[in-house]
């Protein structure tokens, strides 16, 4: 609990509103589109798992965050300042991977998106990871570790949803 209370000054609240955005935007949104590569028609199929994702997933997760920190009384202004915040990164996030899937042609826009997305990673966890005094490279490790796990877990079952359907 001591790490807690010394690593939390060296936090910068401006940045939490959108590394929590940005990271789940980034995860769920490589897994969509490595999950649904194979199906028949997967440039429609992406970009629609992407919109669904954008707004349903988004408001879901904005609003969640509102009430966690309306629980932990934090002030009305900054709790609102966190969903508007947490809302627009994500979906700025979304809509950069729709303009991938969208415009380029896929076998091209699979791999420049995971690309993009492990690029967006690595400059949110290196920026935590440097204002918190952290080593950034082993951050970044962390955390495309479960980048990683996300894109492989998503690739096998959408190969198997492939085969039983």
């Amino acid at each position: 609990m001591q790490k807690n209370v010394e690593t939390k000054g060296k936090c910068r609240p401006n940045q939490t509103k959108f590394s929590f955005g940005g990271t789940s935007a980034i995860i769920t949104i490589l897994g969509l589109i490595i999950g649904l590569d194979g199906t028949a028609n997967p440039k429609v199929v992406i970009i629609s798992g992407i919109l669904v994702i954008a707004l349903a997933d988004n408001i879901s997760d904005s609003l969640g965050i509102h009430i966690f920190q309306e629980s932990e009384c934090v002030d009305k202004k900054e709790v609102w300042l966190s969903t508007v915040t947490n809302f627009f990164t994500r979906l700025f996030v979304s809509l950069s991977f729709v303009a991938l899937v969208a415009f380029l042609p896929l076998n091209l826009a699979v791999p420049c998106s995971v690309i993009w997305g492990m690029g967006l990673l690595a400059a949110i966890s290196y920026s935590i990871a440097r204002g918190r005094g952290l080593n950034p490279y082993q951050s970044i490790l962390e955390h495309f570790s479960i980048a990683i796990v996300v894109i492989i877990a998503s690739e096998f079952v959408g190969k198997w949803l492939m085969k039983k359907f």
